[in-house]
């Protein structure tokens, strides 16, 4: 993959995991509450919930691999007023309990916290079967489910914190890669709030995940190219900020989704409905074209799979000649 400089205001001096991100946070948030509680299955290594694990043992469950059980038991805990956050991959957290979910935790609305790393195509070698690139759009259609992609290791800790202190289910999803981290780490996380990362005039690039830093990375050739971008990072599909995605493309005109998902049921399905009923406006969308992955390195999966710096630059140059 091509190495490229970002703009000086989001230089990094590391790279962390975003599941590294949870682990913190979760941590953090079992010291500022004691009804805060971990359920894995038997991923707690992988999840980075060992520390918690650790800290508060009479507070921590490993229920083996029986995911759809440590869903069912997590929505009895709510009951009883535990906060329980569930732990597992991103596949068996959504596709292989999803009757659980909808029937145990949405339904319901119980206060259940459903925590997912290795998401998308970043998961890497261990291939298609586990790299899942339908879960926003299977969790976005659940009533009561909130949904947030954040991006980087700050914001993901700032994201655990967070959804303690939220009311209803949460479906968390971030990832396996030590990705730069970026963002501030005193940066508040609002539920629902998008962030402006970049200000511009010709083009909006509505991004998440692991696909901000992409965005930032394509903003920077595009401004040598003459191009004025506006990022917003949109770690928060469901709910959605409307009025951010609105204000942004009534400036510019046009917008670029990029997401580490499918192109059908997530973040540029959400903008472009958006625009559709509000202010009818060209959108491209980065995503993985309806197909399933396959093994190989992070960096060489975004690449092949059209989810590159360069391939937001493409999309960028042909939505805005779509707007002339």
């Amino acid at each position: 993959m091509k190495s490229y400089l970002a703009v000086a205001k989001f230089t990094f001096s590391e790279k962390k995991d975003t599941r590294s991100g949870f682990g913190d946070g979760l941590l953090e948030a079992g010291k500022k509450n004691d009804k805060v509680v971990g359920l894995c299955a038997d991923l707690t290594g992988s999840l980075k919930m060992g520390d918690f694990k650790k800290e508060f043992p009479e507070r921590f469950f490993q229920v083996g691999i029986a995911e759809a059980n440590m869903i069912g038991l997590a929505a009895g805990m709510t009951i009883g007023g535990k906060i329980p956050f569930t732990g597992t991959f991103a596949n068996f957290s959504t596709g292989r309990v999803y009757d659980q979910i909808r029937q145990s935790v949405a339904y319901s609305g119980k206060n259940v916290k459903i925590c997912a790393s290795h998401a998308g195509l970043t998961l890497g070698e261990d291939g298609a079967t586990h790299q899942i690139l339908e879960d926003v759009g299977m969790m976005k259609m659940l009533p009561h489910m909130t949904v947030i992609v954040p991006c980087d290791y700050n914001q993901t800790k700032a994201a655990t914190i967070a959804i303690a202190e939220h009311e209803g289910p949460v479906y968390l999803r971030f990832g396996r890669p030590k990705w730069p981290v970026f963002t501030p780490a005193d940066e508040k996380f609002e539920i629902g709030k998008a962030i402006k990362m970049v200000e511009g005039s010709d083009v909006t690039i509505f991004a998440n995940g692991h696909m901000v830093w992409q965005a930032i990375l394509a903003e920077e050739i595009l401004a040598e190219k003459g191009i004025s971008a506006e990022i917003i990072n949109i770690h928060t599909i469901k709910p959605l900020d409307t009025q951010a995605i609105l204000d942004s493309v009534k400036k510019t005109g046009c917008a670029v989704t990029a997401e580490e998902h499918q192109i059908n049921g997530g973040l540029g399905e959400s903008v472009a409905t958006t625009l559709t009923a509000n202010y009818p406006a060209p959108v491209e969308m980065v995503a993985v074209q309806d197909s399933f992955g396959e093994s190989g390195t992070p960096e060489e999966l975004l690449e092949k799979y059209g989810l590159g710096p360069n391939d937001i630059v493409e999309a960028a140059l042909k939505v805005i000649s779509r707007k002339k």
